[in-house]
């Protein structure tokens, strides 16, 4: 009887455990309706602006000349993680810091004496750098996921800026999910700082005959921080609807397999219910036979 009582045990607690991933499964399917239909009603946007900025922009004095499009030499790089605060996600958070890490030794390789600092959005990737050696996480902002807004995410965007403008970094990048459906989630690697990769990553399909009020050079001081937020909000919206979408399609996969362990279990209870109850027969069968001898 203690072998039934031990699956009995093991029943509830797959039935327990069963019930919280389908409830976990059912909060990320409605967060990731939300997510998604944000971060569709951006792309349009974004993209239509980094065209635009690559239309006006088709000069390398001017693009020289703008704070955000310096092109020295690289001796300090900055990279801005994006993982989240939770697990039970599937591969999630490991897939994004083994991209992290690879695109570390692969600045080490390039050049040394090249300095790789990091901004960790997200308790994940915040544990592990602040603890790895030879990295140094300068800033974790992993309560932007509490409440992500465009407020927010401008106020990381901007201090990325002055970072950038003030000389301490050379370059910036951005490492994180890109949310392409449910289950799918594109390891991304974009250049943030300097400003010509937004000139260049986008075709010229736009008409490039601009009239220009009031000038030409104040429209673009004044677009470019305006795209780089956008992209900011953009990277970090992908990153959040990806990540609820990798919760949902694993908490669904977790739930499918503990209904297949729990019927595993209940056949198991039954057999050894049913032999317990045989063995039980055959006692009391075995008693009388030998009272009645």
């Amino acid at each position: 009887m203690a072998n039934l009582k031990e699956v009995r045990n093991r029943i509830a607690s797959v039935g327990s455990t069963m019930q919280i991933t389908s409830a976990m499964k059912m909060v990320s399917a409605s967060k990731l309706r939300r997510a998604q239909n944000s971060v569709v009603s951006l792309r349009p946007y974004s993209k239509l602006l980094s065209n635009i900025i690559s239309n006006i922009m088709d000069d390398t004095i001017e693009l020289m000349d703008s704070p955000y499009g310096r092109n020295t030499k690289i001796d300090n790089i900055l990279i801005i993680v994006l993982t989240s605060n939770k697990g039970l996600c599937g591969g999630f958070n490991s897939n994004i810091i083994k991209e992290v890490k690879k695109r570390i030794d692969s600045i080490c390789i390039e050049d040394k004496y090249v300095k790789v600092d990091l901004i960790s959005c997200g308790k994940k990737s915040s544990e592990f750098f602040t603890k790895l050696k030879g990295c140094d996480v300068i800033k974790t902002i992993d309560s932007i996921w509490d409440d992500l807004s465009f407020e927010n995410s401008n106020k990381i965007a901007n201090q990325v800026m002055d970072l950038f403008v003030s000389g301490q970094y050379d370059r910036v990048e951005i490492i994180y999910n890109k949310f392409k459906n449910a289950t799918t989630q594109i390891i991304s690697h974009e250049d943030f700082l300097p400003i010509n990769s937004l000139t260049n990553i986008q075709d010229k399909t736009i008409n490039n005959y601009y009239i220009f009020e009031p000038s030409k050079e104040e429209i673009i001081q004044n677009i470019i921080p305006q795209a780089l937020k956008i992209q900011m909000f953009r990277c970090l919206l992908d990153s959040f609807a990806a990540e609820h979408g990798a919760r949902m399609t694993a908490m669904h996969k977790a739930t499918d397999n503990a209904q297949g362990l729990l019927k595993e279990l209940k056949l198991s209870y039954n057999k050894a219910r049913q032999a317990a109850i045989t063995n039980e027969i055959i006692e009391i069968s075995s008693g009388a036979e030998a009272l009645n001898g």
